[in-house]
């Protein structure tokens, strides 16, 4: 037996309306071909690191989003998540250039915002122009926070255009959201056929995902209406015929937070964190296939609570190959053609795995590797939660694109301080590791 710590995300809400069963995939084994030495790539520059401490403004690196300058590449930004550190804005050389704090506390007794996931909406009109956007889960306030991205203004690209009056998204009253099941995991798409613009939300600590549709009020800021939920599952039928359900805290739900919209089929891609990567409709109907099970698929465990750990038994043989949970930091490196790759991050083992983007190759698993370490003062990435990638030239410093992923350890800085940071992958390199 062994254990194994569980994140703390929160209590469980309401129930689902609208729940679906799903189809789960066979996934063929691949034993020790997934478990061989993978190629590794090192990145160019890194962020400075963030402290989850008072003096540090408890800011967390979590998750980023690259925005392509189309007038001047070479100054294209990354925005990320810091948690109750708000955002951070980066240059290409992941120089800091803008921090915009999160929300302050709405009362003595609440939690002050504290920005999970962020992703990008690119030309939707506001007023009389149109705009790109930033789009954020807040899940201290259980809100989406919108920004407007303006890069004629290289000091302050980001500007606040949240409406005053943006909803809750899951809670229906400040106690629930005080109650921390709130806004997570976020990707967004835009709808090619209608032009309407949709963020996908996932609740902390539940197994739900909810659509919203993004819309522009006349004095130009951006709110959002619920279009629908679903609930993916939260026990399995493993294929002895028991029922297995990840182990967490009680009452807690295996959730989602990494996910990504393919816009050209309309499929979102999200990873339930300790079971797999699930593959279904971006309007939530229709019916979820689970694409990719983690290693620890159908291991049994119990929750011990003084030691806040699960505690395992003996691996049945359920699981797949190639992601050890928790999965994370799911994006999508869009190629010509409908060609390139899903990629994510497995969490358990410190390594990326990549799968076709084509329905036609049917999704099928093309490789992985690592982000290992440059030098001494340039490490890799360990414990990844976020990643985004970008295969579109980024002026001189990296003309075939960009690979930015999370650090849950930025070394050497990681001592008596959690510290934590992004690190920059020339997408170059990456290629050339899938290819090998």
């Amino acid at each position: 037996m062994h254990a194994f710590t569980k994140r703390r995300s929160g209590a469980v809400a309401v129930a689902a309306s609208l729940v679906l069963t799903a189809v789960v995939t066979a996934v063929a084994p691949t034993g020790a071909t997934a478990r061989a030495a993978l190629p590794e790539v090192a990145p160019r520059a890194e962020t400075d690191a963030l402290f989850d401490d008072d003096e540090g403004g408890n800011a967390n690196a979590d998750d980023p989003a690259i925005w392509r300058n189309a007038a001047d590449p070479d100054a294209s930004l990354v925005i990320a998540t810091a948690k109750e550190g708000g955002l951070r804005v980066y240059d290409l050389d992941a120089r800091e250039v803008q921090s915009v704090p999160a929300p302050q506390a709405p009362g003595p007794d609440h939690a002050p915002g504290r920005f999970n996931n962020v992703d990008l909406v690119h030309g939707m009109r506001l007023g009389s122009g149109t705009s790109d956007l930033a789009v954020v889960s807040d899940r201290g306030s259980d809100k989406l926070r919108v920004y407007r991205i303006d890069g004629g203004r290289p000091g302050a690209p980001l500007t606040d255009v949240t409406d005053a009056s943006a909803p809750w998204i899951f809670s229906g009253s400040q106690e629930e959201v005080d109650g921390e099941s709130t806004a997570y995991g976020l990707a967004t798409y835009t709808d090619a056929a209608t032009g309407r613009s949709y963020a996908l939300v996932s609740q902390n600590a539940t197994t739900r995902v909810a659509l919203l549709e993004l819309t522009a009020t006349s004095g130009g800021s951006v709110s959002y209406r619920k279009v629908r939920t679903l609930d993916l599952p939260a026990s399995f039928t493993l294929p002895d015929g028991t029922r297995w359900s990840p182990c967490g805290e009680p009452g807690e739900g295996p959730q989602v937070e990494g996910m990504v919209v393919d816009p050209e089929t309309g499929t979102l891609f999200a990873g339930q964190e300790d079971v797999g990567i699930w593959r279904l409709p971006a309007d939530l109907r229709g019916r979820p296939v689970l694409q990719d099970k983690v290693r620890e698929y159908g291991v049994p465990a119990v929750y011990d609570e003084p030691s806040d750990e699960c505690v395992a038994g003996d691996d049945p043989g359920f699981g797949g190959e190639r992601v050890s949970a928790d999965v994370e930091g799911l994006t999508l490196l869009k190629q010509d053609d409908g060609d390139g790759y899903l990629l994510a991050s497995s969490q358990g083992d410190d390594t990326f795995v990549a799968y076709d983007r084509e329905r036609s190759d049917d999704y099928e698993y093309e490789g992985g590797f690592r982000v290992s370490a440059a030098s001494a003062s340039l490490d890799g990435s360990e414990e990844c939660d976020g990643a985004d990638v970008l295969a579109e030239p980024l002026g001189d410093r990296y003309p075939n694109g960009l690979l930015v992923v999370q650090d849950g350890h930025m070394a050497p800085q990681d001592g008596d301080r959690e510290a934590t940071g992004f690190k920059f992958v020339d997408l170059a390199d990456v290629l050339e590791a899938l290819d090998d």
